[in-house]
């Protein structure tokens, strides 16, 4: 087994994980062991797996990657991996949660100290620790998201097999790709967001070239003398599902809803809390709590 003996679990607003810190280079999982500790039944469960380490020591990484880290100034790396083995570019929950255990760890500061730097497959992301947040809890970190980058609204068909109806939805890259939804926006014949069966696989029409996360929203209110607006979202994930939440998917919801109504500032309820983000032409800035649940012993 290329994991080692003690893991921790954690999770982001209900994004749970399954992370170790690596300081070696001698942990690197293989798809089965990541498909076989995230299972639900018979391992420790998780919506993915994240081993802090070196960037020099992440085999998919080029050379101009790992120098990119480098000069970004980030010595520590997110490798993560879905619930299905599959690499995946960035995880904006798993960020706040490496944080944290790099923070416990005396690898990153904390509340009010230097940013911490984190390399991901989708460049390097920046986190600062805020400590307790009301109302977004207890061990709360901003990260920078970097630019969402937005495609013409609506011109997506999305369906949910085995539901009636559909809704259109419009393309966001965050480092790893979205396709968001806005249910009560006149388009949309799906039934609200507490009733979608988002354990079945939505499509996408036309199909992405590569597979997408999927994200449904309904606006609760929207204030655009505040610039402030709150919504409801629920997102399926490729490579693991229905999540109780996905940090870069509320970032490509607010940067959708941004460009449906010119509000920047949205606070956003997951089915795992409530996350606060904020979008500006050049950066998305994503606000929630982290969370370490267990330290586990692997047999």
């Amino acid at each position: 087994m290329s994991l080692p003996q003690f893991v921790y679990k954690g999770h982001g607003t209900g994004n749970d994980f399954v992370i170790y810190i690596d300081r070696d280079g001698g942990f690197e999982p293989s798809a089965d062991e990541v498909r076989h500790v995230c299972d639900r039944h018979f391992g420790i469960g998780a919506d993915g797996l994240i081993r802090l380490t070196k960037p020099e020591y992440v085999s998919d990484l080029s050379t101009e990657q790992i120098a990119q880290c480098r000069d970004d100034g980030a010595e520590w790396f997110m490798d993560y991996r879905n619930a299905d083995g599959s690499l995946a570019e960035m995880c904006g929950n798993g960020t706040r949660v490496t944080t944290l255990i790099a923070q416990r760890a005396g690898l990153a500061a904390g509340p009010g100290g230097a940013p911490f730097k984190l390399g991901t497959r989708a460049g390097v992301k920046t986190l600062r620790s805020l400590g307790a947040l009301e109302p977004y809890g207890q061990d709360v970190f901003q990260v920078s998201l970097g630019a969402g980058k937005v495609g013409d609204l609506d011109t997506y068909k999305v369906t949910i097999p085995g539901t009636f109806g559909e809704a259109m939805g419009t393309f966001v890259d965050m480092g790893n790709p979205h396709v968001v939804s806005v249910l009560e926006d006149g388009k949309a014949t799906l039934p609200a967001v507490e009733d979608l069966n988002l354990i079945v696989k939505p499509v996408v029409s036309p199909a992405i070239e590569t597979d997408q996360n999927a994200e449904f929203v309904r606006i609760d209110s929207c204030d655009q003398n505040a610039n402030f607006g709150r919504a409801t979202m629920r997102v399926n994930e490729r490579g693991c599902g229905e999540t109780l939440s996905c940090g870069t998917g509320l970032g490509a919801t607010a940067v959708t809803l941004r460009a449906k109504t010119g509000v920047s500032r949205w606070d956003i309820t997951i089915r795992g809390g409530l996350v606060r983000v904020d979008v500006s032409d050049d950066d998305v800035k994503l606000t929630g709590a982290a969370v370490i649940v267990a330290k586990v012993e692997l047999l």
